[in-house]
């Protein structure tokens, strides 16, 4: 779909209580295409009076929407995937142009973020209680779940669509209305995604749109209206610190996909073709802007150098350019502070001794590209170790023996995904037990599921989304004791 064709049929103004709003204060935010470093866009940018009425217009809708029938919002969710699906080159090409990534990686997202409608029109209908004896005798434990309210959900900007969906599905499914606050940076997909929920028949207030590029203000504000009873963010850790801070001044229900810093285990008795093909998609996903892209590299000494030198050609072919171009396999980052960090991150590990295999620097061309690159022999205390790289970087460090490749990929306060390669079930299943991390995949390279529990541990997260765990954050547990 062409470019100009999405832009006109996606809406540009907040969706309050089923109506679309210019911002109380005029204020816009520019949309830019990172592969052209211009504006494509401008759409509203809401201020507090305007987030305060979004809550409002949600908790206005609610009593409604927590009564309506589970196979009412179940069909309305159905309709939904079937709207995104049928129009998945629409929501396809306005990812790729805001964020940036190549065009089979935003056709990906789009098939992966009507899932979540899918699944959770399933779940919906099969949100069970329980009901008990006593152990003691005379009377009855009844246990139900009641929607938890308003949810203010916060989303980031390399998965525009799949990170407003994963959140909106469960929390539909379950009888909570919502408040979407997307990225500054990729407001239009989240827009058209509002839209799309009015049009698969989304009651007026239950689905509500807030841009804004005063975020701290804006979700602040949010979170003190006393309706708000649930805060989904998936984000920065730094970012979810202060806002766990927000939320306990209210005892809010949080959940959070945080920061990761993912170990990426190659044993030495690895299938390294299969271990080169997983690191590519684990690594390369979005152009390395994912929480659960690959971020160090632990091989083992014996392959260490066979698997750098396949991973530097694999690397080294992708083809860079604009998202929207045909043959694009890498676009580029979403900004301009993301591409200056890659640089910096890279330049920092090179002065203290690591060996470039392929790529390594900014090219000399108009946009946010930084090169795939492959790093090797990383230095311990390079910051590319100890930070989210958050582009198409790859470092690499060798390990002796199976302990301290355990070690290192523990060494650090993030605990989201871990990938291990071996042909070794056995092994690799204690190997998976061993890591600290929420989700492993193993001898695979792509861990997301809608029906599987997606999330972290340590300072990665709170909570899970995905599967059946992730409809039941939207809910209370109601304990009912009675005879009969």
């Amino acid at each position: 779909m062409e470019l100009r064709v999405a832009l006109d049929h996606c809406p540009t103004e907040m969706l309050i209580g089923g109506a679309w709003r210019p911002s109380s204060d005029g204020r816009r935010i520019e949309v830019h295409d990172p592969a052209a470093a211009m504006p494509i866009a401008q759409v509203a940018s809401a201020t507090t009076e305007d987030a305060v009425a979004a809550v409002d217009a949600a908790e206005q809708a609610l009593p409604g929407w927590a009564a309506t029938p589970a196979r009412q919002r179940s069909a309305v969710l159905r309709r939904a995937y079937e709207l995104m699906t049928e129009r998945s080159e629409f929501f396809a090409t306005l990812i790729s142009a805001e964020n940036g990534k190549a065009l089979p990686d935003a056709r990906a997202e789009v098939a992966y973020a009507a899932e979540f409608f899918r699944w959770y029109s399933e779940e919906a209908v099969r949100l069970a209680g329980t009901v008990q004896h006593a152990p003691a005798g005379g009377y009855r434990i009844l246990v139900d779940r009641a929607p938890i309210g308003v949810a203010v959900l916060v989303t980031p900007w390399n998965y525009p669509a799949a990170m407003a969906t994963r959140k909106i599905g469960p929390a539909l499914a379950a009888g909570c209305s919502v408040v979407l606050k997307p990225a500054s940076d990729t407001p239009l997909t989240a827009l058209a995604i509002g839209a799309l929920m009015a049009e698969a028949g989304t009651p007026d207030g239950v689905v509500n749109v807030v841009p804004a590029d005063r975020s701290g203000a804006v979700v602040t504000a949010m979170l003190e209206h006393r309706a708000v009873r649930k805060l989904s963010f998936t984000g920065s850790t730094e970012v979810g610190r202060r806002l766990l801070h927000g939320a306990a001044d209210r005892v809010l229900s949080t959940s959070m996909e945080l920061g990761g810093n993912a170990p990426f285990l190659v044993l030495e008795d690895a299938d390294l073709d299969a271990a080169v093909q997983g690191a590519m998609l684990a690594k390369m996903r979005n152009g390395g802007e994912a929480c659960t892209a690959a971020n160090r590299f632990y091989v083992h000494e014996s392959v260490a150098e066979e698997f750098g030198i396949r991973l530097a050609a694999a690397m080294g072919s992708l083809r860079m350019g604009p998202g929207l171009e045909k043959d694009t396999e890498v676009g580029p980052l979403v900004n301009a502070e993301a591409q200056a960090k890659v640089a910096e991150l890279v330049d920092d590990a090179v002065a203290r001794g690591a060996r470039v295999r392929t790529g390594g620097r900014i090219p000399d061309r108009i946009g946010y590209y930084y090169e795939p690159t492959v790093l090797d022999e990383v230095a311990p205390g390079s910051a590319i170790l100890d930070e989210e790289i958050f582009g198409p970087v790859a470092p690499l460090v060798r390990f002796r023996d199976e302990a301290e490749a355990i070690r290192l990929a523990n060494a650090t306060e993030y605990g989201l995904v871990s990938y291990v390669y071996t042909r070794d079930l056995r092994r690799g299943l204690a190997v998976s037990g061993a890591l600290e991390t929420g989700m492993v995949g193993l001898n695979r390279g792509i861990v997301s599921d809608p029906a599987a529990p997606f999330g972290g541990v340590k300072q990665s997260g709170l909570g899970r989304e995905g599967g059946h765990e992730g409809i039941l954050e939207y809910t209370e547990t109601k304990y009912i004791a009675t005879d009969w």
